[in-house]
């Protein structure tokens, strides 16, 4: 219209103006089922939008009044609106920048906490209509999860020589974190497998209804690891010397399983995968040998029958973590390979010990070597 020339500058204003309080409606329908933050984001935009347009106008239509504006009756053209447009956007943002505060409190007035706490919201399910897109941000949570996961076991391991509450605080929060993000991803998952994916995406969604769990599973070991050190550390007890060293080893070899696990999958990398059921396979050695020099300790009377069942628990929680990593190994494998069928691949890896897994046992083997001394 603004090229016929039939439109004037009285006319336009109030219309450019009008149409960013119109813009509110895209973001007020976007804003359904999501977050109380994402809501009070839009509460705060149309604050903007409608204070801005309300003190403009009452502006511009006063001094209009007392001065009389000459312009106001000629035609505006495409540039000059645009002008307007941004204007109006530059003296709105200078007028309410100093009150940014007070519209945080209006938005949170308006969209009120409510008494239980909300649910942190991952993934949206409206990306369920662009499965790529949806598939990839799966993805991204899920290496969210590694990277906890193995924070959490990383704390855990070193509070049991090291006890400290805020360990266990930290620990607790990213086991919860875990429980809420493997349901959500889980229920988004098993959704977005309904739906018509390519053969590629369809892997991968597979590979991470397998994995999210074994990350969960993870953390899951580094709360029941904690309370060991926690309960330890009221009791006042602790281990031998001859034990400590035995654990710092065998905690070593951990730490490197659960890093090259999280790498392996965050890069989905195929050479790390494969070294990490080698590795799993020393720590299982690694753990008999463990309880062979805690039983030899017992018969001598140098280690008490309840520091045992403490010795035990931590060899059985450490023996599920690398079996865990080796799941998750095996899935990153199997889904370069084209294929699922994880225990048979297990099952023919260990069967054929090729050169490049024996190697990589020998290496591990020699670098977590256990000490000789069995004495405290």
């Amino acid at each position: 219209l603004s090229l016929t020339g039939t439109i004037s500058y009285r006319m336009a204003i109030p219309i450019i103006m009008g149409q960013n309080i119109g813009t509110c409606v895209t973001a007020l329908l976007s804003s359904i089922g999501v977050n109380k933050n994402a809501k009070r984001v839009n509460v705060v935009h149309m604050s903007f939008n409608i204070i801005g347009t309300v003190v403009c106008l009452a502006v511009f239509y006063g001094l209009d009044a007392l001065i009389h504006f000459r312009f106001v009756d000629k035609s505006i053209s495409a540039v000059e609106i645009a002008a307007v447009h941004s204007i109006f956007n530059i003296v709105t943002t200078l007028i309410l920048l100093p009150f940014s505060g007070q519209l945080v409190k209006l938005a949170k007035k308006l969209i009120h906490d409510s008494k239980e706490a909300e649910e942190a919201v991952l993934l949206d399910k409206r990306l369920i209509a662009t499965p790529p897109l949806a598939v990839s941000q799966c993805r991204e949570k899920t290496v969210e999860m590694a990277q906890n996961a193995k924070e959490a076991l990383h704390e855990a391991l070193r509070a049991i020589f090291d006890y400290s509450d805020k360990a266990v605080l930290s620990v607790e929060e990213k086991e919860q974190l875990l429980d809420e993000m493997e349901d959500q991803l889980s229920t988004f998952l098993l959704e977005l497998s309904a739906v018509s994916l390519t053969d590629e995406d369809s892997r991968t969604v597979t590979e991470l209804l397998h994995t999210i769990s074994d990350f969960e599973r993870i953390s899951d070991h580094a709360i029941n690891m904690i309370e060991i050190a926690r309960e330890m550390e009221r009791e006042s007890r602790s281990f031998s010397d001859s034990a400590r060293a035995d654990f710092s080893t065998l905690f070593a070899a951990l730490t490197e399983i659960t890093g090259l696990t999280e790498r392996a999958f965050a890069n989905n990398d195929t050479e790390l995968a494969l070294n990490v059921e080698p590795l799993e396979e020393v720590i299982d050695d690694l753990t008999a040998a463990i309880r062979d020099k805690h039983i030899d300790r017992l018969r001598k009377g140098e280690c008490s029958p309840e520091l045992g069942v403490y010795l035990s628990d931590l060899l059985i929680n450490c023996e599920r973590v690398s079996d865990h990593c080796s799941n998750i190994a095996v899935s990153i494998i199997q889904i370069a390979k084209s294929s699922m069928r994880s225990h048979v691949y297990l099952n023919e890896l260990k069967a054929q010990r090729s050169e490049q897994f024996i190697g990589a046992y020998n290496s591990y083997h020699e670098k977590y070597r256990l000490s000789a001394i069995h004495n405290s």
